[in-house]
């Protein structure tokens, strides 16, 4: 495990300029996944999982959503195309004005798509999302497997030391108890590695969303001090925080607070919406356990290239996770 003062040594002597945030510092692990070949026994994202022979592989039985397509014809294609090159017109010699429909063209704009949430203007084809059931099931695919030892972090509870991310590839929208979620429906898995021998093989996913499929890589995990959002503080507590960002030539929300990319442990960003409280089914607020990010080796896409983070519940982590994207 690096040491703290080697990673962001702005953040203790922060704390030591302005102690009242001392309260607010959390222990991270920032995961720094590489393009690798983990073995099922190593801390990695997307490698082989420790998974017991004798133990049947997961599946999500949806309903998932799945792209419908539908063809415009001729006609409303035409039709489309007289809309754009009218408002395009009106908007001409007024650069910073809106583009602006009729009512007429709202009206034939709306009858056209039809409920459609996108449309494909290389293809001139309507998108949907419509829910699928998925019979007999579709397996969920290993992301993310944490070694106690590599990864104090994680917070594993007594007995367990290893702790696995799996998910169905497929979008979910909504999921019960989720946050502004659209993405992978994700399960939590703990366990002790003595105890497994003969490792299973899991399933290869089929018709899968390649966005959804980390690439196998191995970590190189650094502890690090996080501090919280300045959202997440006392206005007071923050302008001092900031202050002492500036005069060291830096600022407080992007070098020194809530460390961004793959992590265990540590502080979210807000950086899409305001803070949000996370409450477990029990009414304790959740903590941030896990936050998965977009891009780089793993290279995925969660979102819009945004950040999948698990909170989890800090009286008993069997309680049912919460997930939010940013």
């Amino acid at each position: 495990m690096t040491d703290v003062t080697d990673v962001h040594p702005g953040t203790e002597a922060l704390l030591a300029a302005v102690p009242a945030l001392a309260p607010y510092a959390r222990r991270a692990t920032l995961l720094r996944p590489a393009a690798g070949t983990p073995s099922a026994r190593d801390s990695h994202v997307g490698g082989p999982m420790l998974w017991p022979a004798e133990e049947e592989w997961p599946v999500c039985r949806g309903p998932h959503l799945t792209e419908v397509r539908e063809k415009l014809s001729d006609a409303d294609r035409e039709a489309l195309r007289r809309i754009d090159r009218d408002m395009r017109a009106r908007r001409a010699g007024k650069p910073h004005s809106a583009y602006e429909l009729t009512e007429e063209e709202a009206e034939l704009h709306s009858r056209i798509m039809n409920g459609a949430g996108s449309l494909d203007m290389n293809t001139w084809e309507l998108c949907r999302w419509v829910p699928v059931p998925a019979d007999p099931g579709v397996p969920l695919v290993g992301v993310l497997q944490l070694r106690a030892q590599d990864v104090p972090a994680a917070d594993l509870p007594e007995g367990p030391d290893v702790l696995q991310v799996l998910w169905c590839p497929r979008e979910h929208p909504e999921l019960p108890g989720r946050s502004a979620h659209w993405g992978p429906a994700v399960e939590v898995y703990r366990r002790s590695a003595a105890s497994v021998a003969a490792v299973l093989e899991p399933p290869v996913p089929v018709d899968a969303p390649r966005r959804h499929l980390p690439r196998p890589c191995v970590l190189d995990p650094a502890g690090v001090t996080d501090l919280p959002d300045p959202e997440d503080l006392p206005a007071e507590l923050a302008a001092r925080a900031d202050a002492w960002a500036q005069a060291h030539g830096t600022e407080y929300h992007r070098g020194l607070a809530c460390h961004d990319g793959w992590k265990a442990g540590g502080w979210p960003s807000w950086h899409s919406t305001d803070p949000e409280p996370l409450d477990c089914s029990c009414g304790a607020r959740t903590r941030l356990s896990l936050t998965l990010d977009s891009g780089r080796d793993p290279d995925l896409n969660l979102g819009s290239f945004g950040e999948l983070r698990i909170f989890t519940c800090p009286e008993d982590p069997s309680h049912p996770l919460l997930l939010n994207l940013q």
